[in-house]
């Protein structure tokens, strides 16, 4: 944790589960649009991105289902939790991205979302679904990787 802090980079909140239930083909860091109380509301840590993904629309992409909790020391002013935030691509990227997840099986999900030298960004990934089995297989293929590295570490201190 210490390099990344060196880096600059403050991570607000991760989406663990999307690790579970897709496969990662790539990921992409984007920009996004918000406003002053849903910034100050980041910088708490207080935001989710379970069940969040992006959608291209007109040629821009949004990312919709993510929670940032209102402001605790907001008054009238405050935003709207469940609010779609616009991101910011190179319209390359966009297109890339758009025509991908509109192939059968792939969408387009967050996997955190941080602050690299004071701007809000977000780590997208092109993700594939996972089915119930393989979701299995992979816990199973984690164990065993756990397990191995915990007999290593016994016989090599040994």
């Amino acid at each position: 944790m210490g390099s990344k802090q060196q880096e600059g980079i403050k991570i607000v909140c991760q989406n663990r589960k999307a690790f579970h239930d897709f496969d990662i083909v790539e990921t992409i860091e984007a920009g996004i649009v918000l406003l002053g109380t849903e910034v100050k509301s980041l910088r708490e840590g207080r935001a989710n991105l379970k069940d969040s993904y992006a959608k291209v629309k007109k040629g821009e992409i949004f990312l919709y289902g993510m929670h940032i909790s209102p402001y605790s020391h907001g008054g009238f002013s405050n935003h709207d939790p469940e609010r779609p935030k616009k991101l910011l691509l190179h319209r390359r990227e966009i297109l890339r991205l758009g025509g991908k997840s509109l192939e059968k099986g792939y969408s387009i999900v967050p996997t955190k979302v941080y602050f690299r030298k004071g701007k809000a960004k977000v780590e997208l990934a092109l993700v594939k679904g996972r089915r119930l089995h393989d979701k299995r297989e992979a816990i199973k293929r984690k164990e065993e990787a756990r397990e191995m590295d915990r007999l290593r570490k016994r016989y090599n201190i040994r």
